[in-house]
């Protein structure tokens, strides 16, 4: 199927540029309002199968692609070569496939494959392996949901081990200044009776100094000696 749909086939060869508004899947072209109506009336393309351009916008690029004419030969494919398994204009199945015996008409052959079980195995099957495709999706979405209230989860553990953690470490700390404290203020305690004792000492020490001094100066050696 070609991929130009904007213009009219008929009346581009006409050198005409009109839109179209229709495409025959059979004629592979694009028609205009006037053309799609002599295209409805005609003996040989009223049955053609057509869809209008809007429909024609959404299929799939792969569908786009394909074509109904032989690229060799550029002419319309007629015929379905079985030996071969692939499509023949009348160019090709004189030159090529003039000594196959297994050759059908290719409507026939479209026909039989659309109505075949084979064909509508192979549909039910893509029909199966789109649903498991979505069913997979959906429970890879809640997958993900999932993963995020974890990661939320553990987070929140996380925070309230460091809360616990930093609140041990606070704790810790407090008795820690407190058991400092308290050491701090018994040494404080003993070092200043020690000084205190010290100063004592030191005040008797002065104090015999001077009555030795006192003494030795006026020369009493007995009251030293009593002393």
């Amino acid at each position: 199927m070609a991929s130009s749909s904007q213009s009219c086939g008929v009346c581009d060869l006409r050198h005409i540029n009109k839109p179209s508004i229709i495409w025959c899947t059979e004629c592979d072209e694009g028609l205009c309002q006037d053309c799609q109506e002599h295209h409805s009336l005609s003996k040989g393309t009223r049955n053609h199968n057509t869809i209008t351009i809007k429909e024609y916008k959404t299929l799939p690029s792969e569908v786009l692609k394909i074509t109904q004419y032989c690229s060799t030969h550029n002419d319309k494919f007629i015929m379905y070569c079985r030996t071969h398994e692939r499509p023949c204009c009348r160019k090709c199945i004189v030159e090529t496939h003039k000594e196959c015996l297994d050759i059908d008409n290719l409507e026939d052959v479209i026909q039989n494959v659309k109505t075949s079980n084979a064909f509508h195995d192979i549909e039910e099957t893509l029909v199966e392996v789109a649903e498991n495709l979505k069913k997979i999706s959906q429970h890879q979405q809640k997958n993900l949901l999932n993963l995020k209230e974890k990661r939320k989860q553990i987070e929140k553990e996380i925070q309230k081990t460091r809360t616990t953690i930093n609140n041990h470490l606070d704790k810790l700390q407090e008795d820690l200044i407190k058991q400092l404290n308290a050491i701090e203020e018994t040494q404080n305690s003993k070092i200043c009776q020690l000084l205190s004792s010290l100063e004592q000492r030191e005040k008797e020490i002065t104090k015999y100094r001077k009555t030795l001094l006192a003494l030795n100066n006026t020369h009493q050696n007995y009251r030293f000696f009593f002393h």
